[in-house]
Order: C-alpha cells, then structure tokens, then sequence
C-alpha cells in the first residue's frame, strides 16, 4: 500500500550542493545545520549523506538532536545554549557545547572534571542578535575566568547575523567589527580559537568577507535543500532536493454554481471537472494556497479550488482530461516542464522557506534517492 503523501528527498543533489556551498565559501569549512530533524526532511539519511560529501562537523539545536548523530564519527555541535541538567549526558557523549555565560562555563568545567574530560565547547557571542550568548561588549572582561576553567576545552567563538539576508548590510558589518575585538581580546590573552565562525546560509550569500579569514568555518542549512532566502542575494548555485507529491482520491463532473470546500468560497463557474487531492494542511500545505495555489498533474497545472481542508483539497481539472484516480500529484517540485518550487508557497503565506520546509507534517513518508 502506497503511501498518500511522500516527501522525496534527492540525496545526491543535497551532496552536490554541499560541494556548491563548500566552493563559494572557501577557504572556511563548511558545516550544515540540521536542526529540527534536517528541517524536517529527516536528519539520520540527510547526515549520513552530508558526512560522506565531507562534512568536518554538524551542528544542531539541542540535545535529543545531537544523541541522534552521536555515531556519525565527527563532532556534534549546539549551538544556542544549554541547560544544567542536559550538561552531563552531553559531556559524556563528547557534544561540543555553547558557552553562553559564566555560570554555565562553570557547571560545564564541573562536570568535565567529574567525568575525567575536558568538554569541547565555543563561545556563543551576541554581537546584536539579541537572543543568548556572552555580549560582545562583555566577553573581553570575562574572558580570563573562562580560560581558567580547566574542564573547558574552548575551542571555537561563533556568532549570528539577524540581518545577513540584506546585502551590504552595515549593521552585519558593525557586528563583525565587534567580533573581531573580542578575537583580539583573545589573542592578547594568548588564547587562539581553533574555530572560529559567524556565517549562516544568508551571510554566505550576501556577507563574504565572513567566509574570509580570520574567520575558518561557516554553517548552511536551507541551502544545502536549495533554498534561499529570497530577500538576498544568490552566491551558491543550488537545486531543490525535494518532491512532495500526493495522490488523486476522485474525480467528478459539477454542474455550474456547485460551492466547494469550508465556507463555501469557491462555487464552479461552469460545469467543470474537479479532482480531489489526498493532501492538506496537515500534511504542511499552507492555507494560503486556497483559491490561490496550483498542483502539477501530468506537467499540467490544476488550479486549486476552494479552501483547504485537513486531509484534501480540490482542483480544477478541465486542462487534465487524462488525469484518474490513483494518479500522482506534485504539490513542491518538478513534473514535465513545469516546476513549483519552496519559495512560491512561501510567498503566498508571506513567510521563508524555512517555515515551508519545517511545517510539511509528521504523517508525510520521507524518501531518499
């Protein structure tokens, strides 16, 4: 029995855009983010892959998602904060940890030094993000207590860019600025990092001079799905790696001024063909795409009609008069000629390609070739 909805996920093309990525970037490293279970397209196949194109390392958001890539043979990062109680499996499991302020350096060191380890870990600076992390404008201060730490393996310095999506943002600037006076804070301390990055996805296309050195590392996560933000710039030649597709349910001929869907807001116009689809918001369709999207069936475009429900939605077949029950239908992807790609849903809900990828629903099967 097939599976109605299935999220394909081409692992070659995810490889070959790792290498894209690895190509504009260097001479930094690259290391993919694959948090949220690879942005939802599933995190075990997807690393695997990564790790086999190269990667040196990869970086999560928490602790469950690091335990998961424990036996892929490189290190594993988080790269926000920690919690008290998460710090001892993680150090056991020799997770390369945030320091996010001196508190938690010293809970890590602790428990370092209980265990008979040094815990590697990379100073997590806020250079204007806002969210957590050492302020830039505080870490030359705290500084030597954090290099005194003997559990504490300080290894790396990272920072993020809220604003890297604008190019030649000034604010990015400024926050490289800042970063750079604590690396010189550092190294007037006798303290060399041996990681030391501050560009995501967004930065590698629109801030270069954060690929360039001092900085040795960088982290992508939706371009290496060949997404983008599409406020920015473009850099990194990429291709989608994913098709979601679903499958015809029925098929009926209305009669003119038949309402379709919740709230009655499409009514036919005409006698029309009209095929439901085994596809809804529960599978991350976005409602925005009611009266307003179009599915490929046979390289043909078919309206969408009607609003989306859950499970189903309809569409105008009159154009696909070969089309049957049973049939594929390509709701993100390539079908013929034709191709609708991450970025037009996210136009039409007025979000990012991130919120796409990361809402398609847990029932969805994920495929790899």
């Amino acid at each position: 029995m097939q599976h109605r909805v299935i999220l394909t996920i081409d692992l070659s093309k995810l490889a070959a855009n790792y290498r894209a990525v690895c190509g504009v970037a260097a001479p930094c490293a690259v290391m993919p983010v694959l948090k949220a279970n690879a942005y939802g397209l599933g995190v075990g196949p997807i690393a695997r892959a990564l790790v086999a194109a190269g990667a040196p390392r990869i970086a999560v958001a928490e602790p469950y998602e690091a335990l998961r890539l424990s036996d892929l043979g490189v290190p594993i990062q988080i790269l926000s904060a920690i919690l008290p109680d998460e710090i001892a499996p993680m150090v056991a499991h020799g997770v390369t940890l945030p320091v996010t302020d001196l508190a938690t350096a010293r809970l890590i060191s602790a428990e370092a030094l209980r265990q008979g380890r040094r815990a590697p870990c990379h100073l997590a600076l806020d250079t204007g993000m806002g969210r957590a992390g050492v302020r830039w404008d505080d870490a030359p201060a705290l500084l030597p207590a954090l290099l005194a730490l003997p559990g504490l393996d300080l290894e790396g310095i990272l920072t993020h860019f809220p604003l890297a999506y604008q190019s030649g943002s000034a604010f990015t600037r400024e926050q490289l600025r800042r970063f750079r006076a604590v690396l010189d804070a550092a190294g007037a301390l006798g303290h060399t990092f041996r990681w030391i990055h501050a560009a995501n996805s967004d930065a590698i296309n629109n801030a270069p001079e954060a690929c360039r050195p001092p900085f040795n590392l960088v982290r992508s996560g939706i371009n290496l799905h060949g997404a983008f933000d599409a406020a920015g710039a473009l850099r990194v030649p990429l291709e989608p790696v994913l098709t979601l597709t679903a499958r015809l349910a029925q098929i009926r001929d209305l009669p003119a001024g038949t309402p379709l869907g919740y709230g009655h807001t499409y009514r036919t116009p005409r006698a029309m063909r009209v095929g439901t689809v085994a596809a809804g918001y529960a599978d991350g369709l976005p409602l925005a795409l009611s009266n307003r999207g179009a599915v490929l069936i046979h390289g043909t475009a078919a309206p969408i009609l009607g609003h989306l429900s859950m499970d189903y939605l309809t569409v105008n077949l009159d154009d696909v008069p070969n089309a049957a029950p049973g049939d594929p239908v390509t709701l993100l992807g390539r079908d013929g000629d034709l191709e609708i790609p991450v970025q037009d849903w996210a136009n039409l809900k007025g979000t990012h390609a991130y919120d796409i990828i990361c809402s398609i629903g847990s029932r969805v099967a994920r495929a790899y070739r």
